[in-house]
C-alpha cells in the first residue's frame, strides 16, 4: 500500500476550550505540501495529531507508513552529541570497539560496518560535515537544526513532518533544506513562512479558523489563487453594499408612501365622507399591513447588513495591509551611520569584527548578510550603542529605532495605545487612534496589553508606535524581523516598511523579504572579515 496520511473530520481544542482544528478533512501522499496560516491557528497541533502526540477530540488520523518529525522547540539534553540525535550512540560505540579488536565474537555479528558512511551521507545531504562525537552545545541553533534534519533522513521515514525547518538558518542552511526537499521523493508536510521554501512545494494547505483549504501548486500559484478570491470577495462586498442601499431606499419610499396614504385617510375621516365602521376597518388593515411590511423590511435589512459584514470580514482577512506614513524628510546626502575601522570582540582571542568601515547616507536600504557567527547582530549592537567598540569610531544619527526580535522598544505591561503615547508624547488621543488604525489596531484593539500579543501583532504594534507618529525616525535597525512571524504578519511588516521613506539597516536571511522592502545595498560581513 502506498504511504499516505488521512485526516477525517479532525477536531481539536486548546485546554481552555478554544477551537483550534474543526472538521479537518485532508489526505497527503508522496508529495511536498506546505502548511500555512496565522500563528496560533493549529499548524503545530496538526503535526502532533499525525504523530500521535495529540489525541484529537473527534475524528480519525490514519497513517500508512512511517513519519519523522522535526520539532521547532525540541530541548537538548546536557552533554548530548551529534550521534545522540541519530539514536546511534551504542551502535557507534560497538563499531569503535570492533575496529580496535575489543568486541566479542557475538558483538561483532551485530556491528553495522556501514554506520559511519551512512551518518556522513545524511549530514552531507543537509550540507554539513561534522564529527559524530561533537557536542551539540558547541553548535549554533541553525547548525543543530541541520543535524536534526540529517537524523530524520538517516531514519528513512516515508513522511517528513517539518515545523519551520529554516528558522535560524543562514543562507547556506536555507539552500541546503530547499535542495533536500527538491530531491525528496517521499511525502513531506512543511510548516513554514519561508517563501523561497514554499516555492518548491507541490501543494499549499491553508489553515484558518474556518478549516483547511488545499491549493494545487507552489507559493506563487497559491498567491495567484488568493488574488482571484480577493477580487471575488470585493465583488461580493460591492454587491452586498448596493443591495443594502436599495433596501434602505425602498424602505424609506414605503415609509413616505404610507405617511401620504395615512394623511389622506385622516382627511377623509375628518370630512365625514367615509362610514365610521369602514374607516376603522381600513385603519386596522393599514396598521396590520404596515406592521407586516415593517417586519419584512427589518428582516431584509438585517440580512443585507449581515451579507455586508461577512464580506467585509473576508476582505480584512484576505487583503494585505497598506498604509501611508508621514515623511522623515531625510535628505539624500545626509549621513545616517558612519563607522571607521571598528573592531569588536567578546573574547580577545576571538574577534567578531575587525577594522570594519561602513557609511550609510540618505534613505538607503542596507542589508547585512553573511553566515551565522559573522558578526551581524554584534554590528547592530555597536550602531545602537548597546556595545562599545574595542577600537575605531561609531557615529549615528540620534533619531533611530532598533527592532530586535522581541520588539523590546515596547513596554509589555501597558497597552498599544499607551505605548504610542509614550513614544510620541505630543500626540493627542485622536492622533493615536488614527495612527494605530492604519496598522489594523482599530478601536478596542488598540487597548490590548502588549504582553498579550502574538509575534506578528507585536511587530506590527512596534511599527505602528514608531512609524505612525508625526515625525518618524530617520533610521530603522531591524534584526531578523521575520523570524517566528506568520506569512500574513510578514506581509504586514513589508507593507509598513515600504511606506517608510527613511534609512533601513536590516539583518535577514529571508531573501523574499529583502526584495519586498526594496533593499538597495548589501554588506557581506563574511567578505569583510
Amino acid at each position: 500500500m502506498p504511504a499516505s496520511i488521512i485526516l477525517s473530520r479532525l477536531s481539536q481544542s486548546t485546554p481552555d476550550g478554544r477551537s483550534l482544528l474543526s472538521n479537518i478533512d485532508l489526505t497527503f501522499g508522496a508529495e511536498r505540501a506546505g502548511l500555512v496560516g496565522r500563528n496560533g491557528v493549529g499548524k503545530t497541533t496538526l503535526l502532533g495529531a499525525i504523530t500521535g502526540e495529540h489525541v484529537p477530540q473527534s475524528g480519525r488520523v490514519i497513517v500508512n507508513g512511517t513519519v519523522g518529525l522535526l520539532r521547532q522547540d525540541a530541548q537538548l539534553r546536557a552533554g548530548a552529541t551529534v550521534v545522540d540525535l541519530f539514536g546511534a550512540r551504542d551502535a557507534l560505540d560497538l563499531l569503535r570497539r570492533a575496529e580496535c579488536g575489543d568486541a566479542s565474537t557475538e558483538d561483532v555479528a551485530d556491528v553495522d560496518w556501514t554506520l559511519e558512511t551512512r551518518l556522513a551521507s545524511a549530514l552531507a545531504r543537509v550540507g554539513f560535515d561534522i564529527a559524530p562525537g561533537t557536542e551539540l552545545d558547541r553548535l549554533s541553533g541553525g547548525q543543530v537544526t541541520r543535524v536534526r534534519l540529517a537524523a530524520l533522513l538517516f531514519a528513512e521515514p516515508d513522511f517528513l513532518l517539518l515545523d519551520e525547518p529554516t528558522n535560524n538558518l543562514d543562507r547556506d542552511g536555507r539552500r541546503a533544506v530547499i535542495d533536500l526537499l527538491a530531491a525528496w521523493r517521499g511525502g513531506a508536510i512543511v510548516v513554514s513562512h519561508d517563501r523561497a521554501l514554499l516555492e518548491t512545494m507541490d501543494a499549499i494547505v491553508e489553515l484558518t479558523s474556518l478549516g483547511a483549504t488545499r491549493y494545487g501548486g507552489n507559493w506563487s500559484s497559491f498567491r495567484a489563487q488568493k488574488s482571484v478570491e480577493l477580487a471575488a470577495v470585493r465583488h461580493d462586498l460591492a454587491h452586498a453594499e448596493k443591495h443594502l442601499s436599495e433596501i434602505d431606499g425602498k424602505a424609506q419610499e414605503a415609509i413616505e408612501r404610507k405617511a401620504r396614504k395615512d394623511s389622506g385617510g385622516k382627511k377623509k375621516r375628518a370630512k365625514g365622507d367615509m362610514p365610521r365602521i369602514l374607516a376603522g376597518a381600513r385603519r386596522d388593515r393599514s396598521e396590520d399591513s404596515g406592521g407586516k411590511t415593517a417586519q419584512i423590511t427589518e428582516r431584509r435589512c438585517a440580512e443585507a447588513l449581515e451579507a455586508v459584514d461577512t464580506a467585509r470580514r473576508r476582505i480584512e482577512i484576505l487583503q494585505p495591509l497598506s498604509v501611508k506614513l508621514p515623511s522623515t524628510q531625510l535628505p539624500a546626502g545626509r549621513e545616517v551611520v558612519w563607522l571607521d575601522r571598528v573592531s569588536a570582540f567578546y573574547q580577545p582571542e576571538q574577534p567578531v569584527l575587525r577594522d570594519l568601515s561602513l557609511t550609510i547616507v540618505g534613505p538607503e536600504r542596507v542589508a547585512l548578510v553573511g553566515p551565522n557567527g559573522s558578526g551581524k547582530t554584534t554590528l547592530l549592537r555597536l550602531i545602537a550603542g548597546e556595545l562599545r567598540p574595542v577600537s575605531g569610531n561609531v557615529r549615528v544619527r540620534p533619531d533611530f529605532a532598533l527592532f530586535d526580535q522581541n520588539v523590546s522598544l515596547l513596554d509589555p505591561s501597558i497597552s498599544i495605545f499607551d505605548n504610542f503615547g509614550r513614544i510620541n508624547p505630543k500626540a493627542g488621543a485622536n492622533e493615536c487612534y488614527a495612527a494605530l488604525a492604519r496598522f489594523m489596531f482599530r478601536a478596542s484593539a488598540a487597548l490590548q496589553i502588549v504582553g498579550s500579543l502574538s509575534g506578528g501583532q507585536l511587530f506590527r504594534a512596534g511599527l505602528a508606535c514608531v512609524l505612525g507618529g508625526s515625525t518618524p525616525p530617520s533610521l530603522l535597525i531591524l534584526d531578523e524581523p521575520t523570524n517566528h512571524l506568520d506569512l500574513e504578519s510578514i506581509e504586514a511588516v513589508e507593507a509598513g516598511l515600504r511606506a517608510y521613506d527613511g534609512a533601513l539597516l536590516v539583518v535577514s536571511h529571508d531573501e523574499a523579504f529583502l526584495q519586498a522592502i526594496g533593499v538597495t545595498r548589501r554588506v557581506d560581513l563574511a567578505a569583510s572579515g
